[in-house]
């Protein structure tokens, strides 16, 4: 992703100091637990990313699997995406926790800081939910991370939530580059290939993390079968009058943001055929502005055979976009 503009660099994310020691001999009790947390932000696209972090106790240390999750943000030039990484790290699950037992902590507490800026207007944050298995029953965690957590210097963020955003920040460490460091409008970019199957992909497709994102535009399931449709490529389409076929001919390509707007159809162009084969005196008579630059970069290029030497010619150039109609997923 050199030479990209990172959502990390748009945002200087400052995440608050971590909490101190809490609750060591009942946090190790913790042998696993499941993160699901939904970044959100008012550009883009995309403007959200779905990540699952999956975390298990292994050896004397922890070992984290995190699933990123990119919903669709154009039909034609970002489709849905989805992305795994793993590590190994020595703190066992309870050092992770900071001493926190999860199963502890008081829901009228939680509830309070759910509802602390019910009435607030939030364009960038995350929604994060853990869920941990208590005894013989399971529970789901919540937390709302606000704009003011993520940018002021002196927040007053809640304890439970300061701890959640702590606990994921020591998880993306361990795990390198996180949606932070994505490029803000990855127009150029070609989708990840889709992840090798796996015991976590199967679960995933299957609807087992969609629960940690209650209320949310998107369920996990659903992205990762979007993932797994290609993208159609464009194509372009050239007709030459009279009809003499260049032995160079260099195919246009089609702009990016012409993709990203839909923006297809003809472009019809004019142009004198030199001596040499060269072209000269290209003039573009028709077609949209986003695509006559394509067009008219290519026909430059163009050589024709000593045979169509001293000729006016004519291009015709179609522009297809080949988006797909229906939103997915």
């Amino acid at each position: 992703m050199s030479g990209c503009v990172s959502i990390r660099a748009i945002l200087c994310l400052l995440f608050v100091p971590a909490l101190g020691a809490g609750q060591p001999s009942t946090a190790q009790q913790i042998s696993q637990f499941e993160i699901g947390r939904r970044t959100f932000y008012d550009f883009g696209p995309p403007f959200d990313f779905y990540e699952i972090y999956l975390v298990r106790a292994k050896d004397a240390g922890s070992w984290i699997d995190r699933i990123t999750l990119t919903p669709p943000g154009g039909s034609c030039m970002q489709p849905a995406n989805v992305e795994t990484a793993s590590a190994s790290v020595t703190d066992p699950v309870g050092a992770l926790l900071e001493g926190v037992n999860p199963c502890t902590l008081s829901e009228k507490e939680l509830r309070r800081e759910m509802k602390r800026c019910k009435k607030c207007l939030v364009f960038s944050g995350a929604d994060v939910a853990m869920k941990v298995q208590c005894g013989d029953r399971s529970r789901i965690i919540r937390a709302n991370v606000l704009d003011k957590d993520i940018f002021d210097s002196a927040p007053n963020t809640p304890k439970h939530t300061s701890w959640t955003m702590q606990l994921l920040t020591r998880m993306d460490r361990s795990l390198g580059s996180n949606v932070m460091d994505k490029p803000v409008f990855p127009l150029d970019e070609k989708p990840q290939p889709p992840p090798s199957d796996s015991e976590m992909l199967r679960n995933l497709s299957q609807g087992k993390y969609d629960a940690l994102f209650e209320g949310a535009r998107y369920k996990p399931s659903d992205l990762y079968r979007a993932s797994q449709h290609a993208v159609p490529s464009p194509d372009i389409r050239v007709q030459i009058s009279p009809a003499v076929l260049p032995y160079t001919r260099v195919q246009p390509v089609y702009p990016p943001l012409a993709r990203v707007a839909k923006v297809e159809g003809k472009v019809v162009l004019k142009f004198k055929i030199e001596p040499d084969g060269s072209t000269s005196a290209v003039t573009v008579e028709s077609g949209h502005p986003i695509l006559r630059g394509a067009a008219e970069k290519a026909v430059n290029f163009w050589k024709f055979p000593p045979n169509a030497a001293s000729q006016m010619a004519e291009a015709t150039i179609e522009f297809i976009a080949n988006c797909p109609t229906e939103p997915v997923p």
